[in-house]
């Protein structure tokens, strides 16, 4: 007897085994239902957009430096003020000149006047009409010609890094928006003034640097500050608008799956102009009228998918590639 039940186990097993078999083969291959959301054509505004961080820097970032090694005697400018090309920024003395006043202030004071009559400082002057963003030296501070005493830009602007699946959409002259992170609630609006032509690529990801320059530029923007940028690429105010989701893609062209009177088992296929897409809606140009139904196909909640992967015929075309909101 025990030889025998020892004999029937691998029967049994096996068995199990078949049967296991047979029950997943036929619920892998269980007809899936598609079921329809039925929804309607309206009418509403639309906004394609491109979000893009960035940082305020200067245009023209320009180091002011000495023409000749010396001394700072005085400085004439602050940070963040704005000067005018020509403008004197600062006086000093060469090391000749400096060791000379040193050794008449020695003497007394007619004498160290005298010489500092006679022998006049050197000004530093503005190269270009801008603002102040870094000043370096103090009065009394030994210089070398190396030395960028101050910094000076002609105006501020946002570089934006733009993905290069996006920089088709970002034209010059174009109208931004620009926030601040330190000033999230003073939105303020741009344009586009260059696009780079060479590309940067960090971490695989290739960008191009966009420069975008306020329309006014506040007392609070600073360079260095970080920046997000939105890019409006189409917009309408009254369109015609269905659910992103609804539209089919094949050989190129749009369509919608529309009820033949009330009946969502038997749906019409229609060919459709789409305009502007959000990712969310779509602008329908021509093929459709407000208040038609549109429907969704949808996979019942009862069936099974044979895996993640698996795409069924109907399904609706994404807005796939783009970064929009």
């Amino acid at each position: 007897m025990k030889t025998t039940r020892k004999t029937m186990i691998p029967f049994a097993i096996l068995g199990v085994i078949i049967l296991s078999g047979i029950i997943f083969y036929f619920s892998r291959n269980e007809k899936r239902e598609i079921i329809y959301q039925e929804v309607s054509v309206t009418k509403g505004p639309i906004k394609n957009t491109i979000l893009s961080s960035g940082v305020v820097q200067p245009e023209n970032r320009l180091e002011v430096k000495a023409p000749i090694a010396g001394r700072i005697e005085k400085i004439l400018v602050d940070e963040g003020q704005l000067v005018k090309k020509g403008q004197v920024l600062a006086w000093m003395s060469s090391s000749e000149r400096a060791a000379l006043l040193d050794t008449a202030k020695t003497k007394g004071k007619e004498e160290w006047a005298y010489w500092e009559e006679a022998y006049k400082a050197t000004p530093l002057m503005a190269p270009i009409s801008g603002q102040i963003i870094l000043r370096s030296v103090e009065p009394g501070q030994t210089i070398t010609i190396q030395d960028a005493l101050i910094v000076m830009s002609d105006r501020l602007c946002v570089k934006a890094q733009v993905d290069e699946t996006d920089i088709a959409q970002v034209k010059l002259n174009q109208k931004v928006e620009v926030t601040l992170d330190a000033y999230a609630e003073h939105p303020m609006e741009g344009t586009v003034v260059h696009i780079a032509y060479e590309s940067k690529t960090v971490n695989n990801v290739t960008t191009y640097l966009v420069d975008i320059i306020p329309s006014s530029i506040p007392d609070f923007m600073k360079s260095g500050m970080t920046a997000n940028v939105v890019f409006t690429t189409g917009e309408k105010e009254e369109t015609l608008l269905v659910p992103s989701t609804a539209l089919q893609k094949e050989n190129g062209k749009f369509k919608v799956l529309l009820a033949n009177a009330g009946d969502t088992k038997s749906p019409t296929q229609l060919s459709v102009e789409v305009g502007v897409n959000d990712g969310k809606q779509a602008e329908i140009v021509s093929g459709l009228k407000e208040g038609d139904k549109v429907l969704i196909p949808k996979l019942s909640p009862s069936a099974r998918k044979k895996d993640s992967e698996t795409k069924s015929p109907l399904s609706p075309f994404g807005n796939r590639g783009k970064r929009s909101h």
